[in-house]
């Protein structure tokens, strides 16, 4: 169920094509919900093959270090 002003956020894990698709297709989805999508510095995505590859994807990780206190700033700033 999507609320209105709710936030939302997604991190796709792929092997190699399809990943931005899926971004980009799951944030429309979110935003004709009128929900709130915080930002990072790239696109949420790590790429990997094998179970746990993904977390061998630095950049990945750096998106997700700058993603998560953007995330806890926005819930702070909706719940007051």
């Amino acid at each position: 169920m999507v609320q209105k002003q709710s936030c939302a956020q997604q991190f796709h894990s792929a092997r190699r094509a399809g990943a931005m698709h899926a971004l980009d297709s799951i944030n429309h989805f979110f935003l004709i919900g009128q929900m709130i999508i915080p930002g990072s510095s790239y696109w949420n995505i790590g790429i990997g093959r094998a179970k746990g590859e993904v977390e061998q994807d630095e950049e990945a990780l750096r998106t997700m270090e700058a993603l998560g206190p953007n995330m806890a700033w926005l819930l702070k700033k909706i719940n007051t």
